[in-house]
């Protein structure tokens, strides 16, 4: 198996994120975030630092960075340990957030596309017609 690069690894770590698979998620102060991810395809965990996309995916968020662990339980003292540190210096906003996972600055996935030709998802739409609508 060939070894990710660095970057590699970085955009697959903001993918996870941004599809709600962070096991622990922390919004820092200055729209930074710490995460506690294990990714399924390897079987590593890791522990993401980074800030908001303001690319739109295009790049990856200026001074991210990632600390690789062989199990979980090393990564969770880590992150636990880094998240106590942000507590200590003021940095830290809220422990569980959800803040900005999936939005499109964060390049995360659009519900509809940007060209779409109906805002509707057709999974979503309720087949009971209501009083108001004609038949």
């Amino acid at each position: 198996m060939q070894e990710r690069s660095e970057e590699e690894i970085l955009s697959r770590l903001l993918e996870l994120e941004n599809d709600g698979q962070a096991e622990r998620r922390a919004e820092l102060s200055g729209e930074r975030f710490l995460s506690l991810l294990h990714d399924p395809d390897n079987g590593r965990s890791y522990v993401l630092r980074h800030g908001m996309d303001e690319t739109e995916g295009a790049e990856i968020p200026a001074g991210t960075e990632f600390f690789q662990y062989a199990t979980p339980d090393e990564a969770q003292r880590a992150f636990e340990q880094l998240l106590n540190e942000s507590k200590r210096a003021g940095e830290l906003v809220e422990d569980d957030s959800t803040e900005g996972i999936g939005d499109f600055e964060s390049s995360g996935g659009e519900v509809r596309d940007l060209f779409a030709d109906s805002d509707e998802d057709e999974l979503s739409q309720d087949t009971v017609i209501s009083d108001e609508e004609q038949p």
